[in-house]
């Protein structure tokens, strides 16, 4: 049922989003307080112990704004942590989906050179845009709407292992966005505040080559060159890329010794396509021409990871942000179609109407010079607190059977 034409008779409380701006501008300086505590609480993707940290602080946040305990997600099979999901609201309903991820490229130590700092209007440290500022927004978004006494069903999953590919926190994103009626995802903005209707699928792939050792002087005609095999690998991967589609060899390796001929040979790949089609022709493209260069055999790991998130996803959405911006007298910023992926192509994979970049403007993603505006933090805030009453009040969508998990297809 598309957003637009859906019923809207059947919500029990809708907040009047007039004063919405307002309120949240009122709770600009509490929004910069709890982003510097987050930031502070550095969460690198790879260190159990520091997510587990800034997870506490990010409960702690949002007990204090919402006056609600979160539940704790369940963790991965070797000790890694999991998120947190707030639920607020009337628990019979389908919620409104808010969507974010706590942890950040950057490894512990990175605050020593780079401490959180506010100046003329910025913010800079590591994760304060990628996506820091968005979560805080989240939490004082829904508060505000607490306080307005909107009794709407909401809610936030927060994940802690988003910039390494969603493995724990994954599972948990598309059984919420399942049973939701629309998405936001709360990363950070496109150039100039746009929103992001469009991302790119994100596939990634481990390749090895077999070779045979041999001395490089005395006989190098006795062993067989994996890296040369592999050469011809990387050389040809361009062959599977078009307009939309890009195809990238990352990271390579290969060898023992300065003096011998390599036996093993392995390069990383990365994909990104704009629809599912091209996502599944790359993978047997790019298995078919493992087989075909690869000598002495080769291994292939990896796969799709994340399938795009299709315009299609966000048509609805956009024309009721839109409309959001005009009641509360915010320029529309605009959206984009993006080649980064986020937890919003897990949403669209589940069938759910997803609208992406609802977090923070500002730029420098995964770069040094990361910033936040924090004077556009309270009128974001209150863009998603709008948007939240308005898919509320949109009737219930039927219950959905989840699309098979790519990987799963092949």
């Amino acid at each position: 049922m598309p957003l637009a034409d859906a019923d809207t008779d059947d919500t029990d409380d809708t907040a009047d989003t007039a004063g919405l701006r307002d309120r949240l501008e009122g709770r600009a300086g509490a929004m910069v307080a709890d982003l510097e505590r987050l930031v502070v609480a550095e969460s690198p993707s790879s260190d159990p112990t520091a997510l587990r940290a800034c997870r506490d602080v990010l409960a702690e946040i949002g007990t204090a704004r919402l006056g609600v305990d979160p539940t704790e997600l369940d963790g991965g099979p070797d000790g890694e942590p999991g998120g947190l999901l707030w639920r607020l609201g009337p628990a019979a309903a389908a919620p409104v989906l808010l969507v974010g991820h706590l942890d950040t490229v950057w490894p512990r130590g990175t605050l020593d050179r780079r401490p959180f700092t506010v100046a003329d209007g910025r913010a800079t440290g590591p994760g304060v845009f990628d996506m820091k500022a968005g979560l805080v927004q989240g939490l004082h978004a829904l508060a505000a709407l607490q306080e307005v006494g909107a009794g709407v069903p909401v809610a936030f999953v927060v994940t802690a292992d988003e910039e390494v590919g969603s493995a724990v926190g994954g599972p948990a994103v598309t059984a919420a966005a399942a049973e939701a009626r629309a998405a936001l995802v709360l990363e950070g903005s496109a150039d100039g505040g746009a929103l992001k209707h469009a991302r790119r699928g994100w596939s990634f792939y481990e390749i090895e080559v077999a070779g045979r050792a041999a001395h490089a002087g005395l006989e190098p005609h006795a062993g067989h060159n994996a890296l040369r095999d592999l050469a011809r690998i990387v050389t040809r991967l361009d062959e599977l890329a078009d307009d939309t589609t890009t195809v990238t060899p990352t990271l390579a390796a290969a060898g023992t010794t300065r003096n011998t001929v390599p036996d093993a040979a392995r390069v990383t790949v990365d994909v990104r396509c704009a629809d599912l089609a091209a996502q599944e022709r790359v993978d047997r493209g790019l298995r078919a021409l493992v087989e075909t260069e690869a000598g002495l055999g080769a291994r292939v790991a990896g796969g799709v990871n994340r399938p795009p998130m299709e315009a299609a996803q966000a048509q609805d959405l956009l024309a009721t942000a839109r409309a959001c911006c005009t009641r509360l007298d915010v320029a529309w910023p605009g959206s984009a179609a993006v080649g980064g992926v986020s937890d919003g192509n897990l949403c669209a994979a589940a069938g759910t109407p997803t609208l992406d970049g609802l977090g923070a403007v500002g730029g420098g993603p995964h770069a040094e010079h990361e910033w936040v505006d924090v004077t556009r933090m309270p009128e974001r805030a209150a863009l998603v607190a709008a948007l939240v009453t308005d898919l509320a009040a949109v009737a219930d969508r039927p219950a959905r059977t989840l699309a098979p998990d790519p990987a799963e297809a092949r």
